[in-house]
């Protein structure tokens, strides 16, 4: 009995593992089309680059937070309120006003002094008379601690009275140069300000760069090209702002003007927006042509130098157009 017993349960087991094995194919059928549903939601990376080929449905995307420095810089240039404290701020630190802040100290400071130094002296001629004293005698003690007060405070008033001469004889430091200041954010000069202010930083260390010697032992371009660059630049970007501000007077004019006299003075400022942007991309073919230059010459490379001097004559003639437009 123990052996049928033992053999059916083989028989039994043996007939379930059939019916398993035939499914099998059913099995796979219903993985693949699982692993397609999960596919839709998690994409399997790509075989080039190993990023996803789609973004992922389940991932919250990068929120981009604005830069607090440019929102900052445009609530300043548009509320009055925050230009005007800028303004004081910039008086506050103006090296003329910090130099006259230490002259009135210094001045405060030596009227202290003097005025310590003639009581103790006043002090010590009474208390040597015996001015101060009931009995009429003299007060050595006193006389000697008030002459010491007299050497110290007189001391310090010749200090004082030395420093206030130092100071009077310094001349007024110039305020240094910082950025001119941007249009509104609504005026149509603002974007190619902005440019230029990118262009102008470019070119200052390209320019620079060039002055530099190289391994060789001289520059890549003589000083007198490099000098003429930056003075043309100077100058082309002062037209170019001065064709700026007179966008933005048109502008100021368009709003105050009647309906009627606007749609003529908008199309004056897209013409001026026009030769702003001619102007602009002269600028930048000498930033270009100061690059490449730079470029040829870290490489070793034998190239013309021609190149920085015809942007240069370039923009020379461009700053002189824009000058009698602005």
């Amino acid at each position: 009995m123990g052996q049928q017993g033992r053999r059916r349960d083989f028989g039994e087991l043996s007939a379930k593992l059939e019916k398993h094995i035939e499914k099998l194919p059913d099995y796979a059928v219903r993985a693949q089309e699982k692993l397609q549903k999960v596919q839709k939601y998690f994409p399997p990376a790509d075989q080039a680059g190993g990023k996803p080929a789609r973004p992922n449905p389940l991932q919250r995307p990068p929120v981009r937070r604005p830069d607090m420095t440019a929102s900052l810089s445009s609530m300043a240039s548009q509320v009055p309120a925050f230009a005007e404290a800028r303004a004081r701020w910039d008086r506050w630190n103006h090296p003329a006003a910090k130099l006259e802040r230490r002259k009135r100290r210094t001045s405060k400071a030596l009227t202290l002094w003097i005025i310590l130094t003639i009581l103790c002296g006043i002090v010590t001629v009474a208390a040597a008379l015996g001015w101060i004293s009931p009995t009429h005698a003299a007060m050595m003690p006193q006389a000697i601690t008030a002459f010491a007060g007299v050497v110290i405070f007189g001391t310090f008033s010749v200090r004082s009275g030395m420093k206030l001469r130092e100071l009077k004889r310094t001349p007024i430091p110039a305020a240094p140069a910082g950025p001119p200041p941007l249009p509104p954010a609504r005026s149509a000069a603002r974007e190619p300000m902005e440019r230029l202010a990118e262009c102008e930083a470019s070119l200052t260390e390209l320019l620079r760069q060039l002055s530099v010697p190289s391994s060789l032992g001289a520059p890549p371009v003589s000083e007198v090209s490099v000098a003429d660059a930056r003075q043309t630049a100077t100058e082309a970007a002062a037209a170019l702002r001065g064709l700026a501000a007179r966008i933005q007077a048109i502008e100021r004019g368009r709003d105050s003007a009647p309906a009627r006299e606007q749609a003529a003075l908008d199309a004056a400022v897209r013409k001026l927006r026009e030769q702003l942007d001619d102007g602009l991309e002269g600028y930048r073919g000498l930033v270009a042509a100061a690059g490449h230059l730079l470029a040829a010459a870290g490489d070793g490379l034998v190239t013309s130098k021609q190149a920085l001097t015809d942007a240069t004559d370039r923009l020379a003639g461009l700053a002189m157009a824009l000058r009698e437009l602005s």
